[in-house]
C-alpha cells in the first residue's frame, strides 16, 4: 500500500470513529423535584411517576435518566430549602412539581409563588433548565383562592420562559380506580397516566436541552 493509499484509508477510519462517537446520544440527567406526587406515596419505587416517565422516554428512544427528588408531604417552602443539595451539580434539567401541599393546606398563595420563583431564579443561576408541572387548587378552598392560586404557575413560566406542564393530575384527579384508598394519591395505575399524558410536554423540554 503506498503513502497517500494508507493516509486515505487512516483518514477514512478516523472520520468514521468521530461521526460514530458524535452520532451517540449522551443521557441527559434530570431530576423529578417534588412532593408526594413525585416521590410514589405508598408505591414501589418502579411505579412512582419519575419511574414511569422514565420508562415511557427510553421506549421512545429518549436517552434520559430521571432521578426521584420527591419528599412526601413538602411544601414550596421546604423545596426552597433543600433545593441546592437535592438536585446535584452536572443535572440536565428539571421537572419542578411542588405546590400541591400548600393548596392543601391553604397556605398563602403569594408565598407559595414567591418560593416557586426563588427555586427558578436559583435554578436559572446554576445554568439547569427546568419544566414546571403545575397543580390546580382544591374546589373546597374557595373561588378567590383558587384564582390566586392557579395563576400561580402559568405567570412563573411566563416569567421565566420555561415550559409548563399544567395540572400534574390531569386525567387521575376525578378517576377513583387510579387512586389510592384515600382518594387523594394516584396508585401505579394513575402514575402512568400522569406519565402518559406529560410525556409531550417532556420531549418538547428534552429536546431543547443542550445534547
Amino acid at each position: 500500500m503506498t503513502f497517500k493509499a494508507l493516509a486515505t484509508a487512516l483518514c477514512a477510519a478516523l472520520t468514521l470513529i468521530l461521526s460514530s462517537g458524535a452520532s451517540a446520544a449522551r443521557t441527559l440527567n434530570i431530576v423529578a423535584f417534588g412532593d408526594s406526587l413525585t416521590a410514589g406515596y405508598q408505591l414501589p419505587p418502579n411505579e412512582a411517576f419519575p419511574a414511569q416517565l422514565e420508562t415511557l422516554a427510553k421506549a421512545k428512544g429518549l436517552e434520559v435518566a430521571i432521578a426521584n427528588a420527591g419528599v412526601s408531604g413538602d411544601t414550596t417552602a421546604d423545596g426552597l430549602a433543600r433545593l441546592d443539595w437535592s438536585i446535584p451539580d452536572g443535572t440536565d434539567g428539571v421537572i419542578l412539581a411542588l405546590g400541591a401541599n400548600d393548596a392543601l393546606r391553604g397556605l398563602s398563595p403569594e408565598d407559595s409563588a414567591k418560593n416557586l420563583d426563588a427555586m427558578l431564579s436559583r435554578l436559572k443561576e446554576r445554568n439547569i433548565p427546568a419544566v414546571v408541572a403545575g397543580i390546580l387548587a382544591p374546589p373546597n378552598m374557595g373561588g378567590d383562592y383558587e384564582a390566586r392560586f392557579n395563576a400561580i404557575y402559568g405567570e412563573l413560566a411566563k416569567k421565566h420562559d420555561v415550559p409548563l406542564y399544567p395540572f400534574l393530575l390531569d386525567g387521575v384527579i376525578l378517576d377513583s380506580s387510579l387512586k389510592l384508598e384515600d382518594g387523594m394519591h394516584p396508585n401505579g395505575a394513575g402514575t402512568k397516566v400522569m406519565a402518559e399524558k406529560f410525556l409531550p410536554t417532556f420531549e418538547g423540554f428534552l429536546k431543547s436541552l443542550p445534547q
